[in-house]
């Protein structure tokens, strides 16, 4: 079995797609997590290419934010839609970010992606609240490469 698999349990999966859904209750914006083993260019790259394949700009307001997960090369990327990042400060991620770190440097993984996830449902919530006709348009579950 790869580190891609041995990553995560089906039950830490399952905590992580809960928490997803819990993120998304309150914004109209998605989140997607993708774990790969490593990749040959750039963690941003390969990010770009992963939100890319995932179909993750099919949104109506463009706010698709894609967890990028290299295990091997103990790296991760937040990458957020086109229209997220024409709202939102420069540095908009920097806590999201801090809190995946917090807890992988511990070697808790499974929630420094949750910490990661609430943040992001929380940062996007003041910038695209949820709504009556709000539809789940992306799958919320965890992708691998």
């Amino acid at each position: 079995m790869s580190k891609v698999e041995d990553f995560l349990t089906a039950k830490e999966e399952e905590e992580i797609v809960q928490a997803i859904r819990e993120a998304e209750r309150n914004t109209s914006g998605e989140i997607r997590v993708h774990i790969e083993k490593t990749t040959d260019v750039s963690h941003y790259d390969r990010a770009l290419e992963v939100f890319q394949m995932l179909k993750m700009f099919n949104t109506q307001q463009r706010n698709g934010v894609l967890l990028y997960i290299a295990v091997d090369d103990h790296k991760f990327v937040i990458y957020g839609d086109e229209g997220i990042n024409k709202v939102v400060p420069e540095n908009f991620w920097e806590t999201t970010k801090e809190a995946i770190q917090n807890q992988f440097k511990q070697g808790n993984f499974k929630q420094g992606i949750i910490d990661g996830v609430l943040k992001a449902g929380k940062e996007l919530q003041a910038h695209f609240p949820w709504t009556t006709d709000d539809e789940d348009e992306l799958s919320n579950e965890i992708s691998k490469g």
